[in-house]
């Protein structure tokens, strides 16, 4: 599956531009506040291009980002390298897969957002997933998932959606002087 996110990656900002990854990660905050309010050490499996994990580093926490793919880690190391440095040195990512990653740290909260347990397949991949988050948290500590609702997923009838999008190709001279 890396080289299918590998291959989308170069799109995958452009095509979710307009998420709301603040209101998202203020809602996590909200529930991470409410199970412990001295949580600051999130892991994140799944952590895509990063936005997420930049939102919370933004709110004082700790971010651990773990993705499968390695286009997509470079997008987050980019998007760290430009963000303020208070702000990127709350943040690491590395290279892993859901199901089978060790960081051999524990963290206070661990996050596997927009789907990424749907992508699990098998119950031995789900159930490898979990794994990998009780693995990581320290005692007492909370795992946030979302997921895909089987029966809403059944019943909802399909729609067409279309996303219309443009990249431009800039020289360096255009870029410098946006």
């Amino acid at each position: 599956m890396n080289q299918v996110f590998d291959s989308y990656a170069r799109y995958y900002d452009l095509m979710y531009q307009d998420k709301d990854y603040v209101t998202e990660a203020k809602y996590v905050t909200s529930l991470i506040t409410k199970h412990n309010s001295q949580a600051n050490k999130i892991l994140e499996l799944g952590c895509g291009t990063g936005a997420h994990a930049e939102h919370f580093a933004r709110m004082g926490y700790t971010v651990h980002g773990v993705d499968m793919s390695k286009e997509m880690l470079a997008l987050a190391e980019t998007r760290k390298a430009g963000l303020p440095e208070d702000v990127a040195a709350r943040l690491s990512f590395s290279l892993g897969d859901v199901r089978t990653v060790r960081t051999e740290k524990t963290y206070d909260v661990v996050i596997s957002l927009f789907h990424v347990m749907s992508y699990q397949s098998t119950n031995d991949d789900v159930n490898s997933a979990f794994e990998t988050a009780a693995r990581h948290l320290s005692l007492g500590g909370l795992f946030l998932f979302d997921f895909w609702y089987g029966p809403a997923v059944l019943t909802q009838q399909p729609d067409t959606r279309v996303k219309g999008l443009r990249t431009v190709k800039l020289g360096l001279h255009e870029l410098q002087s946006l």
